[in-house]
Protein backbone atom coordinates (compact mmCIF):
# COMPACT_ATOMS: atom_id res chain seq x y z
CA UNK A 1 0.00 0.00 0.00
CA UNK A 2 1.47 3.57 -0.88
CA UNK A 3 0.95 7.18 -0.09
CA UNK A 4 -2.25 7.06 -2.79
CA UNK A 5 -3.93 3.78 -1.53
CA UNK A 6 -3.81 5.63 2.15
CA UNK A 7 -5.37 8.93 0.25
CA UNK A 8 -7.45 6.92 -1.22
CA UNK A 9 -8.61 5.51 1.92
CA UNK A 10 -8.35 8.72 4.14
CA UNK A 11 -10.94 10.42 1.13
CA UNK A 12 -13.29 7.92 1.33
CA UNK A 13 -13.46 7.39 4.83
CA UNK A 14 -14.17 10.81 5.57
CA UNK A 15 -16.62 10.68 2.60
CA UNK A 16 -17.71 7.53 1.49
CA UNK A 17 -20.36 8.55 -1.30
CA UNK A 18 -17.84 10.20 -3.82
CA UNK A 19 -17.88 9.32 -7.47
CA UNK A 20 -14.87 7.94 -8.72
CA UNK A 21 -14.69 10.76 -10.66
CA UNK A 22 -14.70 13.15 -7.50
CA UNK A 23 -12.26 10.69 -5.58
CA UNK A 24 -9.94 10.61 -8.34
CA UNK A 25 -9.48 14.85 -8.47
CA UNK A 26 -8.75 14.66 -4.38
CA UNK A 27 -6.31 12.08 -4.66
CA UNK A 28 -4.93 13.40 -7.72
CA UNK A 29 -5.25 11.15 -10.53
CA UNK A 30 -7.05 10.40 -13.57
CA UNK A 31 -10.54 8.37 -13.09
CA UNK A 32 -8.67 4.91 -14.91
CA UNK A 33 -6.09 4.78 -12.42
CA UNK A 34 -8.10 5.82 -9.22
CA UNK A 35 -10.82 3.11 -10.32
CA UNK A 36 -8.24 0.21 -10.92
CA UNK A 37 -7.00 0.91 -7.04
CA UNK A 38 -10.22 1.49 -5.59
CA UNK A 39 -11.66 -1.79 -6.59
CA UNK A 40 -7.79 -3.83 -5.77
CA UNK A 41 -8.66 -2.39 -2.37
CA UNK A 42 -11.70 -4.24 -2.15
CA UNK A 43 -10.81 -7.13 -3.73
CA UNK A 44 -8.48 -7.34 -1.42
CA UNK A 45 -10.70 -6.41 1.25
CA UNK A 46 -8.57 -3.25 2.65
CA UNK A 47 -12.44 -1.39 2.07
CA UNK A 48 -14.65 -3.97 3.50
CA UNK A 49 -18.00 -2.26 2.39
CA UNK A 50 -19.64 0.75 2.36
CA UNK A 51 -22.95 2.06 4.25
CA UNK A 52 -25.05 4.67 5.62
CA UNK A 53 -24.17 6.34 9.28
CA UNK A 54 -27.64 6.22 11.03
CA UNK A 55 -28.62 8.38 13.92
CA UNK A 56 -29.89 6.01 16.54
CA UNK A 57 -31.95 8.07 18.27
CA UNK A 58 -33.41 9.27 14.82
CA UNK A 59 -34.75 5.42 14.80
CA UNK A 60 -35.84 5.16 18.07
CA UNK A 61 -33.01 3.23 19.55
CA UNK A 62 -30.80 6.23 21.28
CA UNK A 63 -30.65 4.40 24.70
CA UNK A 64 -27.20 2.46 24.40
CA UNK A 65 -25.52 0.33 26.81
CA UNK A 66 -22.51 -1.44 27.44
CA UNK A 67 -22.41 -4.75 28.59
CA UNK A 68 -19.83 -6.42 30.33
CA UNK A 69 -20.09 -10.05 30.09
CA UNK A 70 -18.48 -12.82 32.20
CA UNK A 71 -18.42 -16.47 31.04
CA UNK A 72 -19.58 -19.34 33.74
CA UNK A 73 -16.93 -21.67 31.28
CA UNK A 74 -15.14 -21.06 28.17
CA UNK A 75 -14.51 -24.40 26.75
CA UNK A 76 -14.81 -24.29 22.55
CA UNK A 77 -18.69 -25.49 22.57
CA UNK A 78 -19.73 -22.64 25.23
CA UNK A 79 -17.94 -20.15 23.48
CA UNK A 80 -19.23 -20.58 19.72
CA UNK A 81 -22.78 -21.59 21.20
CA UNK A 82 -22.52 -17.93 23.24
CA UNK A 83 -21.14 -15.57 20.15
CA UNK A 84 -23.44 -17.89 17.84
CA UNK A 85 -26.73 -16.68 19.95
CA UNK A 86 -25.28 -13.09 20.39
CA UNK A 87 -25.14 -12.48 15.91
CA UNK A 88 -28.78 -13.14 16.08
CA UNK A 89 -30.09 -10.17 19.21
CA UNK A 90 -30.74 -7.59 16.42
CA UNK A 91 -30.21 -4.88 19.01
CA UNK A 92 -25.93 -5.79 19.68
CA UNK A 93 -24.68 -3.18 17.66
CA UNK A 94 -20.89 -4.47 18.31
CA UNK A 95 -19.32 -7.38 20.48
CA UNK A 96 -15.32 -7.80 21.38
CA UNK A 97 -14.66 -10.64 22.41
CA UNK A 98 -11.66 -9.80 24.93
CA UNK A 99 -7.94 -11.30 27.05
CA UNK A 100 -8.88 -11.59 30.66
CA UNK A 101 -12.11 -9.64 32.38
CA UNK A 102 -14.75 -9.56 31.33
CA UNK A 103 -14.82 -11.87 28.64
CA UNK A 104 -16.74 -9.61 26.53
CA UNK A 105 -17.81 -5.91 25.68
CA UNK A 106 -21.31 -5.89 24.22
CA UNK A 107 -22.78 -2.77 22.76
CA UNK A 108 -26.35 -2.68 22.57
CA UNK A 109 -28.76 -0.24 21.55
CA UNK A 110 -32.67 -0.22 22.77
CA UNK A 111 -35.42 2.68 22.90
CA UNK A 112 -35.46 2.43 26.52
CA UNK A 113 -34.27 1.36 29.88
CA UNK A 114 -37.79 -1.08 29.97
CA UNK A 115 -36.79 -2.16 26.28
CA UNK A 116 -33.17 -2.64 27.82
CA UNK A 117 -34.37 -4.78 30.82
CA UNK A 118 -36.55 -7.03 29.01
CA UNK A 119 -33.43 -7.60 26.31
CA UNK A 120 -31.39 -8.61 29.06
CA UNK A 121 -33.56 -10.65 31.30
CA UNK A 122 -34.66 -12.20 27.89
CA UNK A 123 -32.56 -12.59 25.27
CA UNK A 124 -28.57 -11.58 26.72
CA UNK A 125 -28.68 -13.25 30.21
CA UNK A 126 -30.09 -16.88 28.44
CA UNK A 127 -27.56 -16.85 25.85
CA UNK A 128 -25.06 -20.25 27.09
CA UNK A 129 -22.49 -19.68 29.08
CA UNK A 130 -23.60 -16.32 30.46
CA UNK A 131 -22.25 -16.12 34.17
CA UNK A 132 -22.79 -12.23 35.25
CA UNK A 133 -23.77 -9.18 32.81
CA UNK A 134 -22.84 -5.91 34.27
CA UNK A 135 -24.26 -2.78 32.39
CA UNK A 136 -23.28 0.70 31.74
CA UNK A 137 -25.44 2.79 30.43
CA UNK A 138 -23.72 5.28 27.88
CA UNK A 139 -24.33 9.09 29.11
CA UNK A 140 -22.49 11.05 26.16
CA UNK A 141 -20.81 9.73 22.75
CA UNK A 142 -16.92 11.55 22.78
CA UNK A 143 -15.47 9.82 19.72
CA UNK A 144 -17.60 8.25 18.06
CA UNK A 145 -17.23 6.62 13.91
CA UNK A 146 -13.66 8.04 13.91
CA UNK A 147 -11.65 6.89 10.70
CA UNK A 148 -8.57 4.98 11.07
CA UNK A 149 -5.37 6.63 10.56
CA UNK A 150 -4.16 6.10 7.12
CA UNK A 151 -0.64 7.82 7.67
CA UNK A 152 1.90 4.89 7.92
CA UNK A 153 3.60 7.04 10.85
CA UNK A 154 0.57 7.99 12.66
CA UNK A 155 0.92 5.99 15.68
CA UNK A 156 4.19 7.22 16.19
CA UNK A 157 4.47 8.28 19.96
CA UNK A 158 5.27 12.15 19.00
CA UNK A 159 2.68 12.45 16.35
CA UNK A 160 0.60 11.56 19.09
CA UNK A 161 1.35 15.03 21.07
Amino acid sequence: MDAIDRKILAVLQAEGRLTVTELAQRVGLSVAPCHRRLRELERTDVIRGYRAVVDPAAIGLGFEVLVAVTMDREDAGTIAAFESGLATVPEVRHAERLFGEPDYLVRVATADIAAYQRLRDEKLAALPGVQRLTSTIIMKRVVDERPFPTSPHSTRREDLR
